[in-house]
């Protein structure tokens, strides 16, 4: 008999596919603002099922391995096809190559993450970082010009192709590369109490901003992400240069071999 508990986090899970692979269908229809709100809620579920696990204590192998599999679904291909759908086509075979290239950068991000879950050598002050672009980040960024087109901006995603062909080549390339960003996992679990108002405040306000603006929100969130980066970059050096000043600190004081 298997525990309920260990179904549930699953369920959100293949709910998220759900989600995502209709965001095909809704692309393939040209109704890209629904496909876009699919992303969106796959990426929110992606979210919720292994907090939901670790909260039920329900995490399995399994559940591990069909959320890698949902991310590669849900992250890679179906932002791929969404940009190629909505801009990329105009260009042909190399708008197919670039949006080819962001599924295999995905692949890559997601398996390379599977296995430094195993190293556990690693310091602590690493779990405040991702190693490259988190795949949800990832197709979030992906598809955040899809956004100009739903302002107003832009007449068309094929009037600006080569452009996304370049910004989508950059996020593959951020995905698989050795960019340290923050993961947000060294948030505390406790906040100070004067600061519970202000928080309540901000996050309701955000949250009604996001129904009455979703488009401004939403590019507004990717141009924090995309400035946060630098940032993150700064303070991965400072960690690391503090580490090897221990480091060297401890062998320094050994006594020296004879």
């Amino acid at each position: 008999m298997i525990p309920l508990r260990f179904l549930l986090p699953n369920l959100v899970t293949l709910l998220a596919v759900c989600a995502g692979v209709t965001a095909i269908r809704l692309g393939i229809d040209g109704r890209y603002q629904l496909a876009v709100g699919a992303v969106i809620l796959a990426a929110l579920l992606d979210g919720i099922d292994g907090r939901l696990a670790r909260l039920l204590k329900g995490t399995s192998r399994f559940g591990a391995e069909l959320d890698s599999l949902a991310d590669f679904v849900n992250f890679g291909v179906v932002p791929a096809m969404l940009v190629y759908l909505w801009s990329l086509h105009a260009l042909g075979n190399l708008g197919w190559v670039v949006a080819l290239a962001l599924v295999i950068a995905c692949a890559l991000r997601l398996a390379r993450f599977n296995v430094m879950l195993d190293d556990e050598d690693k310091p602590d002050w690493h779990k405040a970082f991702f190693v490259g672009i988190p795949a949800p980040a990832g197709a979030l960024l992906a598809i955040s010009p899809m956004f100009l087109s739903f302002l107003g901006v832009v007449e068309s995603g094929a009037y600006i192709a080569p452009g996304v062909l370049v910004w989508v080549a950059l996020v593959a390339v951020g995905m698989i590369s050795r960019l340290p960003t923050f993961s947000g996992k060294d948030i505390a679990g406790r906040i100070p109490r004067e600061w519970v108002l202000p928080l309540l405040a901000g996050l309701v306000l955000s949250f009604v901003l996001l129904i009455a603006f979703p488009w401004h929100m939403m590019l507004l969130a990717v141009l924090a992400y995309v400035a946060s980066l630098p940032y993150a970059w700064k303070s991965w050096r400072k960690h690391a240069a503090r580490e090897a000043e221990m480091e060297e600190a401890s062998m320094g004081g050994e006594a020296p071999a004879p």
